[in-house]
């Protein structure tokens, strides 16, 4: 049978719209691989966002580039100074850059439509703001899909005065996942069926999460509670290796990046995860890495052997290589796929590349669903939390909450002006935990015995698939795939700050929110709700809240909340960890501490990028 006649466009038509070549404009150009991150240093910087031909599959597409690179260059600044940042956009589309988790001025932020409009076509933004602590940070597009196709890049912050972490070396491993298919298209297929993209089923016996009992009955049973609830215990990544390829500063698993040492020196590794929908498990084989800093604060040092990275977490390590090669091994957390790099003290030298590890398998438990032997006390309450039901309605709560706030601002004030001499509100915002910083607030005297706690009531529906019947905090849980694997892994409950935190008042109300989905329509929000049907989250300027994060849905999520630091309240006190991004696991249940001391419209949202996408963000007012 011959074939049908097809002039050359219709031909390019069908096979754009089958996603087997580039989406953009430009995809008959001779790809070229993108260039490795440059880096710059000062106070004033040039952007400029243009398409950039890349070949990362040995297919050649185009890629959204930041002066020519993918990832684009690594900013190297100092704490205390005042940046430029001049962006201009040579797209056809509009364009943003977003500082990830520095503490800026909202109107610097860089969310279109929320804190500023965007960068159309063809004109320039200027970003300018000063910069108010150090570590290691990121960047990367709010625009679109642009952070899947190649807008981001690491920040590295110097501090004002002696870094107490110097290394002899000091590098920058970004992690990234990249795709020669439409982001549009995922979604699309997605939605369509939110296993599009995971090709592994288990066998009946590997559905039972005890090894003590997988037997038939066990594992008929709980295929057929899978089944009911149209979800799949191996759905642990929307997204996986079969259309993904992992990328180490820009190197795919063929060719890696390579990191040059002395033997016996000091390495500072500075991890990011910029992905868009990966979580990464790290380890380098035969190499201890003492973890010092979590979302660029500096935490007590903790000697692992891996850490799991969720998306848009950064780490930094520290490691004194000996006179080898080794392999930086950044496997998925769905096992298909990984991204590599290499630690040598010479160019041109080998290195053996792990095996990945079995791929995990979500149990019951994992859906919160109440196991045999378990309490009835299924939420644990968080520590200092008060989690019984008050019997107030819904503006009784407001109304008590607001009263709250006012009365226990204005003693805290007049406290504080006593104290010290000056108005409490002229420190804002908060400095970062450091040496030179003291805590301020005394929350022994402001401590109350029953927070106010309000949860937003919403039911199982077309936007909610299921409710949690058990959560629980699982701080020291390393997460599904690395329990019991043999190896040291890092937990949240392994991080205790360096420095003590600096606001210590207690918080005068809570904000419960859940995180929920449904995965088979691919829709996720927050308490039933996508962005487009919710309320701003409200916060007076000056309070002090307790989030809490109930995750209803079988996968992890790492929250962001954009221009406030987040007070992981994970057993240390006055000690607990500032971070940016958290990740709330399967049926759990984790709060934090938030100062509202940043005036402005702030994005709170899932730093996966088609959950967000899809409906799973809301919008803080600080006022």
């Amino acid at each position: 049978m011959s074939m049908p006649n097809l002039n050359r466009r219709r031909f390019m038509q069908r096979m754009i719209a089958a996603g087997l070549v580039s989406w953009w404009p430009g995809w008959e150009a001779e790809a070229a691989s993108s260039r490795p991150p440059t880096e710059l240093r000062g106070t004033e910087f040039d952007f400029t966002i243009n398409t950039l031909p890349v070949n990362f599959t040995g297919k050649p597409r185009v890629a959204v580039a930041v002066n020519g690179s993918v990832p684009g260059p690594t900013l190297r600044w100092r704490e205390g100074e005042t940046v430029t940042v001049s962006v201009t956009n040579c797209l056809k589309t509009p364009t943003s850059i977003h500082w990830h988790g520095m503490r800026i001025p909202t109107e610097m932020d860089g969310v279109p439509g929320l804190s500023f409009e965007g960068i159309a076509p063809g004109d320039k933004f200027t970003y300018r703001f000063p910069v108010k602590q150090n570590g290691t940070f990121w960047y990367h597009s709010h625009s679109g899909y642009q952070e899947q196709t190649g807008i981001s890049g690491a920040i590295v912050i110097e501090p004002q005065h002696t870094d107490l972490d110097l290394a002899d070396r000091d590098y920058v491993i970004f992690l990234s996942d990249w795709t020669d298919v439409n982001p549009r298209s995922i979604l699309s297929n997605l939605k369509q069926d939110s296993s599009y993209y995971n090709y592994h089923q288990p066998a009946l016996n590997q559905l039972s999460g005890d090894p003590q009992t997988k037997k038939f009955s066990t594992a008929f049973a709980q295929y057929l509670m899978w089944s009911k609830m149209n979800m799949s215990p191996t759905d642990i990544s929307d997204v996986s290796g079969s259309v993904y390829t992992y990328l180490c500063n820009g190197a795919p698993p063929a060719t890696g990046w390579t990191g040059l040492f002395t033997p016996g020196e000091k390495v500072k590794l500075r991890f990011i995860n910029g992905s868009a929908m990966t979580f990464f498990d790290v380890r380098i084989p035969g190499l201890q890495m003492t973890v010092i800093a979590a979302d660029g604060n500096a935490i007590d040092p903790v000697v692992v052997d891996e850490f799991r990275m969720g998306t848009a977490e950064t780490y930094d390590v520290m490691v004194t290589p000996q006179d080898c090669a080794y392999v930086i091994f950044a496997q998925s957390e769905d096992r298909t796929g990984y991204a590599r790099g290499m630690l040598a003290p010479h160019p041109g030298m080998a290195v053996s590349i792990p095996g990945m590890d079995p791929r995990p398998v979500r149990t019951m438990a994992d859906m919160g669903m109440k196991m045999k032997g378990m309490s009835s006390m299924g939420n644990m309450s968080m520590p200092g939390v008060d989690m019984t039901n008050t019997g107030l309605k819904d503006e009784d709560h407001s109304q008590m909450s607001a009263m709250a706030v006012q009365s226990d601002n204005k003693m805290r004030t007049e406290m504080e002006q006593e104290e010290t001499g000056f108005p409490f509100r002229s420190q804002f915002p908060l400095p970062q935990p450091s040496p030179e910083t003291r805590p301020i607030g005394m929350a022994h005297m402001m401590d109350m015995s029953s927070p106010l706690h309000l949860a937003s009531p919403f039911k199982t529906g077309p936007e909610v698939a299921t409710l949690a019947e058990v959560t629980l905090p699982k701080l020291a849980e390393p997460g599904d795939g690395l329990q019991r694997n043999g190896r040291r892994v890092l937990t949240y409950a392994d991080l205790r700050a360096r420095y003590q935190g600096v606001d210590r008042r207690s918080p005068t109300r809570e904000i419960e929110l859940h995180l929920t989905g449904n995965m088979e329509r691919f829709i996720w929000g927050f308490d039933g709700k996508k962005f487009s049907e919710a309320h701003p989250i409200v916060l007076s300027y000056g309070e002090r809240v307790r989030i809490i994060l109930v995750n209803d849905t079988m996968m992890e999520h790492p929250i962001h909340l954009h221009g406030l630091w987040s007070e992981l309240e994970n057993g240390h006190g006055d000690f607990n960890p500032y971070k940016h991004t958290l990740i709330v696991k399967p049926a759990e249940r984790i709060s934090y501490l938030v100062t509202a001391d940043a005036p402005g419209h702030w994005a709170y949202h899932c730093h996966l990028m088609f959950h967000m996408e899809a409906g799973m963000f809301r919008t803080v007012v600080v006022q």
